[in-house]
């Protein structure tokens, strides 16, 4: 008998689908995960299991800590019947400085999906050319693709539809707000973008773009104007903690507080993606206020990725 070698993926029959960025994804499939979701969590909330991922593996690779993107993660693909496998930087070959590339190669032999939370996009994007199965991001500098699928959808759980909405982001440049311009142009529906001088979006990001998709206000009181969601993260993101205090200078009149929140829609929802600083981005009475869908927003994490694997893996169900 002779053994054939093959450096192509097990699975032939499909293409390999990675989820990089929300662009990776046509409007009709992010709506489709999304209706997904709502179908997938009603189960979840009746107790009725679904495990259409029995016997396969997903692997979570982590160079950045996590909390709320660890716990989805793990739980959801428990919940469908799936088994995990946790790694980091410390515990794996990648805190020895070997090449990502190769750490693709041999993890994406032995699992079926890989999740990786890192650094620069393009550290993912090299990860994911050698990678035999699919793999998801689970954060980056440039983006945060699975908090905004999870973002869109509490929203849609809220208020059913968010064509034609306003979406306000408060705060710098981020992951977040990048990725919340992609979804804009998938979705239809219009970013007002606010940070300070120096924290703002880059040109070069936004080539391509339609007019419409966003707008940038100096002043983030007029940013909230008629807002149906306000949304903000934390003013120092991972990696520039050493910028913190000149951070906490340059954003403090862009706090979420109960002035900005006034001037957007009546029924706006408040969002905050985690862990949240009250006092600094945001104000406690607006946070832990009547407008804020903050905990449902966390909890919809481990649906919407739930229905991203699924539709990863399975393809359209």
């Amino acid at each position: 008998m002779t053994l054939q070698q093959s450096d192509t993926p097990l699975t032939t029959s499909k293409p390999i689908r990675h989820f990089l960025q929300l662009a990776d994804l046509s409007r009709d499939e992010l709506e489709h995960v999304l209706e997904r979701a709502r179908v997938i969590k009603d189960k979840f909330k009746r107790y009725e299991p679904y495990r259409p991922l029995d016997d396969m593996t997903l692997a979570m690779v982590f160079e950045k800590a996590s909390t709320r993107t660890r716990v989805s993660f793990e739980a959801g693909m428990y919940q469908m019947g799936g088994a995990v496998i946790h790694l980091t930087t410390t515990d794996s070959q990648l805190g020895r400085s070997e090449p990502v590339e190769d750490t693709a190669r041999v993890v994406s032999r032995m699992v079926d999906l890989i999740m990786i939370r890192t650094f620069e996009q393009t550290r993912i994007e090299a990860f994911s050319k050698y990678s035999r199965v699919p793999v998801i991001n689970g954060l980056t500098n440039e983006y945060h693709p699975c908090q905004i699928l999870a973002d869109v959808f509490t929203f849609l759980e809220h208020r059913q539809s968010i064509q034609g909405k306003v979406v306000t982001w408060i705060g710098d440049a981020n992951n977040m707000a990048y990725t919340w311009i992609q979804a804009a142009q998938l979705l239809g529906f219009t970013l007002h973008f606010s940070a300070p001088k120096g924290y703002q979006l880059d040109p070069d990001r936004l080539q391509g773009i339609p007019a419409g998709v966003y707008r940038s206000f100096d002043d983030p009181v007029a940013a909230c104007e008629g807002a149906h969601l306000v949304t903000t993260d934390v003013w120092t993101s991972m990696g520039y903690e050493a910028e913190n205090e000149v951070r906490k200078q340059a954003f403090q009149h862009w706090c979420v507080d109960q002035r900005m929140m006034a001037c957007a829609s009546p029924d706006a929802l408040f969002m905050h993606c985690l862990p949240a600083h009250r006092g600094e981005e945001v104000s406690a009475d607006v946070i832990d206020g009547p407008q804020s869908v903050v905990w449902e927003e966390a909890e919809n994490r481990l649906h919407a990725q739930k229905a991203l694997m699924e539709f990863l893996l399975l393809g359209k169900v």
